[in-house]
């Protein structure tokens, strides 16, 4: 593992490039923040903070990090469930139980291995700590699971995220399987919302259908990679598009986002796709990207050290290699700038102090902590 203690400064400078809207104009003003880089990882993909302000950091090939901030070093935590490693699977994302402090429970989603090539899952430990900067999984329970396998390895997503109800939201993706993701006899291509042991959230739209139809908040996602609450209690998403068509999207109980029936964008061989518009039942994206940005991550920025970004998007892209950050007004939303980090970002999170931490993707993926200059 290299530690490297560098800080770098960037200049939060925007570029002409596509937009989320033809017609929007992007803000021309420059910011600039610093960037210090605390460890670099194996193809990091997630990032999540330790009541002590350490931080859990997942690679991809199945390897749960302990990273000290301070000392810029990174332990193991061993007892990770095994992972289908290949294509875009692995380890995916981590979060703490809510009540983490209390019972050491943590949550992590993958890519798994089975009857017909892999899929997700979701599974919650013990997490005990160790006097050496590492630790050891116990307990490990599967408590959800993707309802098919699918070969390729492609667009599993899996994002964790608690609410202030204490439900786990996962962001499911249709392992390229499209159609799935408007069958409501299958998981794929769906916001999920659950109790905290995976079992189905008594107040979703569908819970009285039963079965995986319980599980279901929202349908009709592709790879929806990001998720957050904003200031209101309110969900946003973004997710991958196929040729064209990133999406930011508010997501509401029960709504059709429409994928694959529509999209704005096109099938990877050229064939088209209608437009969001010509369903107008279905919902539309606030924001949209041709060509597209590759989303990999988000937050609703609720901190102070960035205060003319709170209450704005801050996606971290990965073809868009940096952030893009989007304002939101009411339940509208436009891209307001690009900020480039000359790398594929991929995880994004903010602290309790306001900070912004996003890991790159790929080897030697370095963790980095943003803050102002």
């Amino acid at each position: 593992m290299m530690h490297l203690g560098l800080s770098i400064t960037y200049a939060l400078a925007l570029v002409t490039g596509a937009l989320a809207v033809p017609s929007q104009q992007l803000e021309t003003r420059q910011q600039a923040f610093k960037s210090t880089a605390i460890t670099t990882h194996a193809e990091p993909w997630a990032i999540a903070f330790l009541p002590d302000n350490r931080v859990l950091v997942t690679e991809r090939r199945g390897n749960l990090r302990l990273v000290d901030p301070t000392a810029k070093t990174a332990g193991s935590i061993t007892g990770v469930p095994a992972v289908a490693y290949g294509g875009q699977g692995g380890l995916h994302d981590v979060a703490l139980h809510p009540q983490y402090a209390n019972n050491s429970i943590i949550y992590l989603s993958y890519a798994e291995s089975g009857s017909g090539g892999a899929g997700g899952a979701v599974a919650r430990a013990k997490l005990t700590l160790n006097t050496s900067g590492g630790g050891a999984l116990s307990d490990v329970e599967v408590i959800w699971r993707h309802s098919q396998k699918a070969g390729g390895g492609l667009q599993f997503a899996c994002r964790l995220l608690f609410g202030s109800d204490g439900a786990l939201w996962i962001s499911s993706g249709e392992i390229n399987q499209m159609t799935p993701a408007q069958s409501m006899t299958s998981n794929l291509g769906k916001m999920i919302k659950l109790y905290d042991n995976g079992t189905a959230f008594a107040g979703n739209p569908f819970a009285s259908q039963g079965a995986v139809q319980a599980q279901i908040w929202s349908l009709g996602h592709r790879n929806p990679l990001g998720i957050d609450w904003d200031a209101e209690g309110r969900l946003w998403e973004v997710e991958m598009g196929p040729m064209g068509g990133d999406e930011l999207n508010l997501i509401q109980s029960g709504a059709n986002y429409g994928w694959p029936t529509v999209s704005e964008g096109r099938h990877y061989d050229g064939r088209t796709i209608p437009a969001h518009s010509t369903h107008p039942e279905m919902n539309a994206p606030k924001a949209f990207w041709v060509p597209v940005i590759s989303p990999a991550g988000l937050i609703i920025y609720k901190g102070d050290l960035f205060p003319s970004w709170k209450g704005n998007a801050i996606i971290s892209a990965l073809g868009a290699q940096g952030l893009v950050r989007a304002t939101i007004t009411g339940d509208t939303a436009k891209e307001a700038q690009r900020i480039s980090m000359g790398r594929r970002m991929r995880g994004i999170r903010e602290d309790k102090e306001g900070a912004i931490w996003v890991v790159e993707d790929g080897a030697n993926g370095r963790l980095l902590k943003l803050t102002p200059n």
